[in-house]
């Protein structure tokens, strides 16, 4: 017969899975050397969480951002949002894939609504700041920034989802009965 939804205990390593991919786009977005911004040809000035560029014809002339203030809060504020994602991917693989427990689940949504404040946080200042402080022309955000974000918009919706699956414990656990879409008469 037709089952109608998902499985359910099978399904169960999805978000984890979600979550080790958000930890790799973090940890790029933040070990990332060139990348957050660029400017207009990508030819005299780029710059990362870490440092800025300058120069032309592969005579580059870089500093450390990490004399800013403001670039040394945008840095912690990512280390601190990942290391709250690991430790969040860590009570998530335990609680869905080693075995269920569900109690666990609204506090690893939790920690990943606090993870993504944290990183908005870092990623609005770092534009505004550097529009401030460094703007010379037309830039661009680049590769690096978006892993950023989009490392931000998962951890978003997955902590979502868990604050939600509570809710759906028989689902989870398989114990939920079967409904089909067909049934005879």
């Amino acid at each position: 017969m037709f089952r109608c939804g998902i499985s359910y205990p099978r399904c169960r390593w999805i978000l984890p899975l979600l979550l080790l991919f958000a930890i790799i786009f973090d940890f790029i977005a933040i070990a990332a050397q060139s990348g957050w911004v660029e400017d207009e040809n990508a030819k005299t000035h780029y710059a990362s969480m870490w440092k800025q560029c300058r120069g032309r014809n592969d005579q580059w002339d870089c500093k450390s951002l990490m004399e800013l203030p403001w670039a040394q809060a945008v840095a912690a504020l990512m280390i601190i949002g990942l290391i709250i994602l690991i430790f969040a991917f860590i009570v998530s693989f335990v609680a869905l894939c080693c075995s269920l427990n569900v109690t666990l689940l609204p506090v690893v949504g939790c920690l990943l609504i606090v993870a993504v404040i944290i990183q908005i946080i870092a990623l609005i200042i770092y534009p505004v700041k550097f529009n401030e402080q460094i703007y010379e022309g037309y830039y661009d955000y680049t590769w690096a920034y978006g892993f950023g974000w989009g490392a931000t918009i998962l951890m978003l919706g997955c902590g979502i989802l868990f604050y939600c699956l509570p809710r759906y414990e028989d689902e989870l656990a398989g114990l939920a009965k079967t409904k089909y879409i067909y049934t005879s008469a």
